[in-house]
Formats: structure tokens, C-alpha cells, sequence
């Protein structure tokens, strides 16, 4: 569900992010539905963020001043993004997704419920949040499972890792947070030991957190919940 990943060294500096191609998902777009199709047509030039190398002006995308700005990366299908949204219309969620069928499902669901304050970029995270979010201008940053990676090998394409964690801190505001969520035992560990690295972090829970009421169950997490699996959400605030 998420973007590119990192070097595999940890304690490689932050201008491996942009020399190491290492990537945490697999482009396969799948088929766009007709009514997904039809909203990338009519909604993404009102709603969507063309990507470029240059710094948004978030209050100008939005279209009003002083209003807490929160980023997800890797929104999937949208239905906890729209859902947030529409429970938090004082606030400005800006959504980052490469796979077609859930930037169009996020659009439909903008447009079926008229949310003002949804924008979305089709792109790689990385390269987004180094090229155009500025530094200390988020109040907040959600990360809901992620793919987790579960093959040994495959652990160098997960998304949390040390220098990612901490160019993220660079785009927070002191006070703002940082909301991970996943299903996976083992990755919500790993999550937490690199979160607790970061001298920048401070867990708000001595290790996992309770949901907050912000976001949503998905259809997929009480299917699992019902068959006893487990979830963790990990928030952490910048120092």
C-alpha cells in the first residue's frame, strides 16, 4: 500500500533515500471500475496534486489559512481517509497513493460525500516528501498498514526504517504525530524498536497505543478481529 523504501543499512544518512531505488510496494494497478475511472476523469483535476519537485504551499492547495495539515502515505482504497475526513472537516488531509484503483476510489468517495478538505497525490512518497512538503508543516502524519514485509529477505523494502523516520520528523511540527497502525505482530514490533530509536520521537504509550477514535475499523480489521487477530497502533509526538 506504500511508497519507496530505504537503504538497507540503517544507519545509512538521509541522501541514500534519494540514491537507493529500494522500493516497499509492487505496482500492480489492477482494473479500475467504471465509476473510478469516471471520477480520475472528472475529480482528479480539482482534487489531485500533479507531482513536482517544488514545495506546495499547503494553505494555497486548501484554500484557507491556519487549518492543522495531515498527510497519509499509502491510503489504499480511501475508505478510513474519506471517513476521517468527514468526521474532521476542520482539518486538511493530504493522501499519498501510486495504485490507480484506490486513487480513484478515494475520488469517488471525495465526491460522493462532497469533502472539501481531501487533496491526493499519485506518487511515490519519498520523492513527494522530499521535493515538496517543507520542513515543520505538519501537524500530523498516519501510516495504516503498511505492507509488512514478513519474508526475512523482503525486510529491506519495509517502509519504516531509521532515515525514513527521521526525514518524516523534519516535516513535523514540534508537538505534531506520527500514527502507525498495522495487523502484523512482528512488524508492529519492529515499527516500535525504530520509532524509539529516533531521538526526535516520544511514544505516547509505554509501548502500543489504544485506537484512537479518529480512525475508523475497516471491514478487513473487524473481519480480523473477529477471528482473533490481533492490531497495534503506535503514536508517537515530535519532540
Amino acid at each position: 500500500m506504500t511508497e519507496k523504501n530505504l537503504p538497507e543499512n540503517p544507519d545509512s544518512n538521509s541522501a541514500d533515500l534519494r540514491r537507493r531505488p529500494i522500493r516497499s510496494f509492487v505496482l500492480r494497478q489492477g482494473r479500475l471500475t467504471a465509476a473510478q475511472q469516471r471520477a480520475i476523469e472528472t475529480a482528479m483535476p480539482r482534487y489531485g496534486v500533479p507531482y513536482a519537485p517544488q514545495m506546495l504551499a499547503l494553505d494555497a492547495l486548501f484554500g484557507r489559512k491556519e487549518s492543522p495539515k495531515v498527510l497519509e502515505i499509502g491510503f489504499g482504497m480511501g475508505d478510513s481517509t474519506a471517513a476521517i475526513a468527514a468526521a474532521n472537516p476542520d482539518i486538511d488531509y493530504l493522501g499519498i497513493e501510486v495504485h490507480g484503483p484506490g486513487v480513484g476510489n478515494l475520488l469517488r468517495l471525495i465526491g460522493a460525500s462532497d469533502l472539501k478538505n481531501v487533496r491526493l497525490i499519485q506518487h511515490d512518497a519519498v520523492e513527494v516528501l522530499n521535493n515538496m512538503i517543507a520542513d515543520g508543516s505538519l501537524e500530523g502524519v498516519h501510516i495504516f498498514f503498511p505492507d509488512p514485509w514478513h519474508k526475512k529477505r523482503h525486510h529491506k523494502r519495509r517502509l519504516i526504517q531509521g532515515p525514513f523516520v527521521n526525514m518524516l520528523c523534519s516535516k513535523l511540527k514540534a508537538g505534531a504525530y506520527l500514527h502507525v497502525a498495522t495487523d502484523w505482530q512482528e512488524y508492529a514490533e519492529w515499527v516500535l524498536e525504530v520509532l524509539n530509536a529516533e531521538p526526535l520521537l516520544q511514544n505516547t504509550a509505554a509501548d502500543y497505543a489504544p485506537r484512537p477514535d479518529y480512525r475508523p475499523l475497516t471491514k478487513f480489521e473487524k473481519r480480523g478481529i473477529n477471528l482473533g487477530h490481533g492490531v497495534w497502533d503506535l503514536i508517537f509526538l515530535r519532540k
